[in-house]
């Protein structure tokens, strides 16, 4: 039995949704805090497939927070990649305060943009004790390009993870921030502590060398596991979530 709880927090001023997995009489059980990517469609509450990841990590043994970045579902803010760090930042926090769940055992898990976000902060934030990464991108500069850029804020304005009408104020400034966030620049700093790459080779957004550029840049305890003919929404793989679900009982057990 896993007891669900809405477990709202606030970064910078701004109110982002939680929900928090904890297997009933737990006590002191390792953290797991699950990241989604950069939205492709509008939010639909009806859309409960990252809700049922978390029960199932949950199941497994782990208190798992499941949140929304700023911009995105029903948190507040515009979508910004130096803000989602300080929201993960927040997420942490959080997550270590809460009951049943041990501060010193901290894992995240995320996906493409949200994993760029995990490694990005695992590198500067000591209390990760590990990260899962499903299909992140080494850097961003396909989607920064300047004519690809105008396409994507588009989109994002269409999709209502940019909802304020003058934002970006910087355009500059904020499109500095998916350069700094960049894991492969980062990557290499978390060791020795314990980094899965997972990435298919069929994915269509990402392309799979994004995992040879990161496990290249990366330090000791990094393994990459390339899933034949796997997709981006590696949420969905059943093959990728065995792998990542094995994995973090290998490191709790560890």
């Amino acid at each position: 039995m896993v007891n669900i709880r809405e477990v709202p927090f606030h970064a910078d001023g701004l109110r982002l949704a939680g929900e928090f997995y904890l297997p009933e009489a737990a006590s002191e059980l390792p953290g797991l805090c699950i990241c989604h990517g950069i939205p492709a469609v509008p939010f639909n509450p009806e859309d409960r497939g990252y809700a049922e990841l978390a029960m199932r990590f949950a199941e497994a043994g782990f208190a798992t927070l499941l949140f929304n970045f700023r911009g995105t579902g029903l948190s507040e803010g515009n979508f910004d990649m130096r803000g989602w760090a300080r929201d993960l930042e927040a997420a942490l926090s959080h997550l270590a305060a809460m009951n049943g769940v041990d501060a010193s055992s901290l894992y995240v898990m995320g996906f493409s943009g949200g994993a760029a976000t995990a490694l990005f902060q695992a590198a500067r934030d000591g209390r990760i004790a590990g990260v899962v990464s499903c299909a992140s991108p080494a850097h961003f500069q396909e989607l920064t390009a300047d004519e690809a850029l105008k396409g994507y804020i588009a989109r994002w304005r269409e999709i209502d993870i940019i909802r304020d009408p003058s934002f970006p104020q910087d355009m500059e400034d904020w499109k500095a921030g998916f350069s700094e966030v960049a894991p492969v620049s980062h990557i290499g700093k978390i060791a020795p502590r314990p980094v899965l790459l997972l990435h298919g080779d069929a994915d269509e957004v990402v392309d799979v060398s994004h995992a040879h550029v990161l496990m290249d840049a990366s330090g000791p305890n990094c393994e990459l596991v390339v899933l034949p003919g796997a997709l981006h929404r590696l949420r969905v793989d059943e093959r990728a979530m065995v792998l990542a679900l094995d994995w973090l009982l290998r490191q709790r057990v560890g």
